[in-house]
């Protein structure tokens, strides 16, 4: 699944392939050695400085792969209206579906995979949400 295990270092070395960036230009860009960057592409996970100079590098959120499976795999968080709000952090009032997100969703509806009641309680999608996506990939298919 695209978005249930996630390998930063395979996501970034398919996309240095994809814009065919050299390795001269990666290394001094990020001030590493060949060395340092082939073991980045090989590695799970990544400080997010550096995904950050990757993501500006190759023109690409990679940090969208992570909030896709936040919002795809992670429960939901339990409604508490106790739960005081800071001001030093931003809070986001609801979920953002990226066209990604939608297709992937669809795609897994369309094909038979799985069914709407399924998506709504794997994926914790609201029953609206879903309803809207259904309707206008009919308008538009």
């Amino acid at each position: 699944m695209l978005y249930k295990e996630i390998h930063i270092g395979s996501f970034i070395k398919e996309r240095v392939d994809e814009n065919e960036i050299t390795m001269e230009r990666i290394c001094k860009f990020l001030d590493s050695d060949e060395g340092a960057v082939e073991g980045m592409y090989n590695s799970r996970s990544i400080d997010t400085d550096l995904l950050l100079r990757w993501s500006k590098l190759l023109e690409y959120d990679f940090f969208r792969l992570y909030s896709s499976h936040l919002i795809l795999y992670a429960p939901p968080a339990a409604p508490n209206k106790n739960q005081q709000k800071s001001d030093k952090i931003p809070y986001f009032r609801k979920n953002i579906y990226t066209q990604e997100i939608k297709e992937f969703i669809m795609k897994r509806i369309l094909s038979g995979e799985m069914t709407q009641s399924e998506v709504i309680k794997e994926y914790s999608i609201p029953k609206s949400t879903l309803h809207r996506w259904l309707q206008k990939s009919d308008i538009n298919g």
